[in-house]
């Protein structure tokens, strides 16, 4: 099966060092995503983000159902991108790359999402109703927060 995808970009008015060390602290997650999903980190800090980092969280994605999340950060290359994958979650896959490049007046962040559901049969139409437009709405509730969080 093809997975879904989910594609964004947002240009930010700092450093790359800023926005890498804003958005590789899993912490700030808890600031960015909407506050109806409970969202917590629950593995204690672990200071820099590295390559095979294993962070768990506690989410409410629907419903008010609380799901463990386990992910391990696959990929880091400080300042430009780093790669997080789910090892135990919602998702049967979900791999998101967090990219960043500097352009005139700041940062691009890019995020590119690649995600499949666990009900094969069903998949294409609980996507299409239920977790594409959940997904973007979390995203779209992260770009207004960053707005705030980082003003031009």
């Amino acid at each position: 099966m093809k997975p879904f995808t989910l594609e964004r970009s947002q240009t930010l008015p700092v450093s790359p060092e800023q926005a890498w060390n804003f958005f590789s602290d899993p912490g700030n997650l808890v600031r960015i995503t909407p506050p109806d999903m409970n969202f917590r980190v629950t593995s204690p800090s672990q200071g820099e983000t590295y390559a095979g980092q294993i962070i768990t969280y506690s989410v409410r994605p629907l419903l008010g159902v609380a799901v463990d999340w386990t992910t391990e950060i696959t990929h880091v290359e400080r300042p430009n991108f780093f790669v997080d994958e789910q090892r135990f979650g919602p998702y049967r896959f979900w791999h998101h790359q967090h990219r960043f490049r500097e352009v005139a007046g700041g940062v691009e962040m890019h995020d590119l999402v690649h995600y499949l559901l666990h009900h094969d049969q069903l998949a294409g139409l609980i996507n299409r109703l239920i977790v594409a437009p959940r997904l973007r709405r979390i995203f779209d509730y992260r770009s207004r927060i960053l707005k705030e969080i980082f003003p031009n």
